[in-house]
């Protein structure tokens, strides 16, 4: 009964919200208050659709660049990911969403990169890309299962992420994001209330600069997540 009354009422704020502030971030005159501005809608747009969100472990972020992994399980990953991280964070998404309506273009204006998976050499080109920005001081946030399926389950990490931090030789942050199947996932239309949390634990640093180190940064990082995220290992 309480989720048949709060459904329609949380879809109805979170698109009242939604729209101003992707106006907001869309006509902000510089990408740091594009970026805070977007952190400050989403908070606000939880707010007021009462979903409580508890950030923990912030400080295990390095002060030096750093690639961000976390578990994806709904389209609000991203959304509530880019509130808890410091914005000097990029985010790194398929190239599909670059043309969502509205979406797309304030995505865009907030300096999120994008990969195509779909054709691999331009995708090596943008993964070279990538590294070099590391190299040069800049700190990525990337969903490592490249994608998110209704039942739950930890899915798969694509190696991209981990190859970059071993090419730039920079740690990897493993993050845990829980709660937001059950708010806005699992092939439901419309939200069901859920408290949120997110988990930001240790560092992982790379040991080496070959194949085996990525693969060994990678299964540390999943292992990591798989632990915490309260969902079965999918990849079995």
């Amino acid at each position: 009964m309480f989720n048949a009354l709060y459904a329609p009422l949380a879809a109805l704020v979170f698109v009242t919200i939604a729209v101003p502030v992707c106006v907001a971030v869309i006509i902000g005159p510089t990408l740091a208050i594009r970026r805070a501005t977007g952190r400050a809608g989403v908070r606000l747009m939880l707010l007021l659709s009462g979903v409580p969100l508890r950030v923990r472990g912030v400080s295990h972020l390095p002060k030096t660049p750093a690639i961000v992994v976390a578990n994806h399980a709904s389209y609000l990953d991203g959304l509530i990911l880019t509130s808890a991280l410091p914005s000097r964070y990029t985010f790194l998404v398929q190239d599909g969403a670059a043309n969502w309506p509205l979406i797309g273009w304030t995505i865009r204006r907030m300096g999120v990169g994008f990969v195509n998976r779909a054709a691999p050499r331009e995708a090596a080109r943008q993964t070279r890309d990538y590294i070099r920005r590391v190299e040069n001081g800049v700190s990525l946030a990337v969903f490592a299962e490249g994608t998110f399926k209704e039942a739950p389950g930890l899915l798969p990490f694509k190696h991209g992420a981990f190859m970059m931090a071993v090419r730039a030789q920079v740690p990897v942050v493993p993050c845990v994001i829980r709660g937001t199947r059950s708010l806005w996932g699992g092939g439901n239309r419309l939200p069901r209330w859920s408290s949120v949390r997110i988990d930001v634990l240790p560092a992982i640093h790379p040991d080496g600069s070959d194949k085996d180190a990525e693969h060994a940064l990678r299964d540390a990082t999943r292992s990591a997540i798989l632990q915490r995220c309260g969902e079965p290992d999918a990849a079995i």
